[in-house]
């Protein structure tokens, strides 16, 4: 569905060069100004990435539908077409979206909206709305999933609308999809707690977000006549359980509360799918109390959307996980300091190139590069050099203790003291040394300031051969 739409970048790197970045590189970024909105200036809302025709895209929910974009070889968002949600408002600010096969998924919560589904097929060209449906079998939704291995669709909080009548809120509604076009109903429930707000599947196993009656698992295998396996009614430092995702090995299972001030939980997940809090961890809640919001996770990493912070990253290695990665997305001010739901919304950090992007309420769509490469082995109290000896020609790092610093010098020096190269790092927890330097001896000294402000000073001794 081709369809001319004004967009302008009004974005400057320097606007938000009063945020903290820590190992996170800005790619590209998309605002429109041009999009509806009420005076809170929020006008987007989810976002989520796929695959399709051997390229990456991505989409992002606004007030007004759905914009799809191309992630280009040379790192940039190309916007490519937009299709128009049923409901278009300023009152329209929950988007979700999720792909399958040759098709893009789209419900909304707000308004007389629908279940969308777009033919994506014909990427890089052009997207087409094929389906819109609103009967007794969809109507209002707030999220969705599809596990593509067993061709099925789950939405959630499901209010059917008929003739413009609302029948009341389902918590939780599956769906074949073996018509990828019109899905059939398999399965509504559960009926003893009034909400789902978000779930995850994998190999049948559905782990439910029940907001304030937390968490649910059941087998799925029948899709018809789901079993139920477990609970986790009642966890510490619980609030409104919101979202959560399933690590790839199927151990770990993290979700967040979306209540201002509590951390983020990573389970271990038993044989039997029983979830168990282990550890808490989260961005600092200073000077106000912090709200995660969406998380993808890998088997390493934790990739989280924050209220009002944007992007942050922790390492699942560690014990509690350590934070490694910031980009702010939005500008605090006195309206935010405290719960809002302003600033970053979602994220999908899920793609073979391993890019990042982010949806912020207020300021649209971020992409983003984390070398992942580079924390493959997990930070420790002091600093490290590696590879170490190491070959010319071969990249050498340097990294901080526990990827706590984000600003550090460095000075090498000969076999004989005398300075060869120095250089200051500002944004990152790790540096590249130069690899022009000939085969031999090197010390090299790390110089930053601790959490005090107190100056720290390693020296480590580096071979370089030929």
């Amino acid at each position: 569905m081709k369809q001319f739409v004004f967009i302008s970048c009004l974005f400057l790197i320097g606007s938000f060069s009063a945020q903290e970045i820590k190992n996170v590189r800005l790619l590209d970024h998309w605002y429109s100004d041009t999009i509806m909105t009420s005076s809170s200036q929020v006008r987007f809302s989810s976002c989520w990435a796929f695959v399709q025709n051997g390229k990456e895209y991505a989409v992002i929910g606004s007030t007004e539908g759905a914009h799809i974009f191309e992630l280009t070889d040379q790192d940039s968002l190309r916007f490519v077409d937009f299709v128009p949600g049923r409901f278009q408002s300023a009152q329209a600010i929950t988007r979700e979206y999720k792909h399958y096969q040759n098709y893009l998924y789209a419900v909304c919560d707000e308004g007389p909206s629908s279940l969308q589904i777009m033919d994506v097929s014909y990427l890089p060209d052009s997207v087409h709305l094929v389906a819109d449906l609103q009967d007794q079998f969809f109507g209002k939704s707030h999220n969705l999933f599809v596990d593509s291995a067993n061709a099925l669709l789950y939405l959630t909080l499901v209010n059917p609308i008929v003739n413009g009548n609302e029948l009341g809120i389902i918590p939780l509604r599956v769906y074949s999809l073996s018509n990828p076009i019109l899905p059939t109903l398999l399965w509504e429930g559960p009926n003893d707690i009034p909400e789902v707000h978000d779930l995850y599947v994998k190999n049948n196993r559905a782990i439910l977000n029940c907001g304030f009656d937390g968490l649910r698992t059941y087998d799925f295998s029948n899709p018809s006549n789901p079993v139920y396996v477990n609970n986790l009614t009642f966890y510490p430092q619980q609030g409104y359980n919101h979202q959560g995702w399933l690590s790839p090995d199927e151990s770990t299972y993290v979700f967040a509360d979306e209540t201002a001030g509590l951390p983020i939980k990573k389970c271990q997940v038993s044989a039997n799918g029983q979830l168990q809090v282990q550890q808490f961890f989260g961005t600092e809640n200073a000077p106000y109390p912090k709200t995660p919001h969406n998380i993808h996770i890998t088997n390493e990493f934790a990739f989280v959307a924050y209220y009002n912070d944007g992007l942050r990253i922790f390492d699942l290695r560690k014990n509690p996980p350590a934070e490694i990665g910031i980009y702010d997305t939005y500008i605090d001010n006195a309206q935010t300091n405290g719960f809002s739901m302003w600033g970053a919304w979602g994220i999908h950090a899920l793609l073979p190139s391993e890019r990042i992007l982010i949806s912020d309420r207020n300021n649209g769509f971020f992409l983003f590069e984390f070398d992942r490469s580079k924390f493959l082995t997990p930070s420790t109290e002091h600093v490290q050099l590696y590879p170490n000896p190491s070959s010319v020609g071969e990249e050498v790092y340097i990294r901080l203790p526990n990827d706590e610093v984000s600003a550090f010098s460095v000075n090498i020096l000969d076999a004989n003291g005398n300075l060869v190269a120095d250089f200051h790092i500002t944004q990152q927890s790790y540096a590249t040394l130069p690899m022009e330097l000939a085969a031999g001896c090197y010390f090299v000294r790390v110089t930053w300031a601790n959490y005090l402000g107190e100056s720290q000073t390693e020296m480590l001794k580096w071979i370089k051969y030929d």
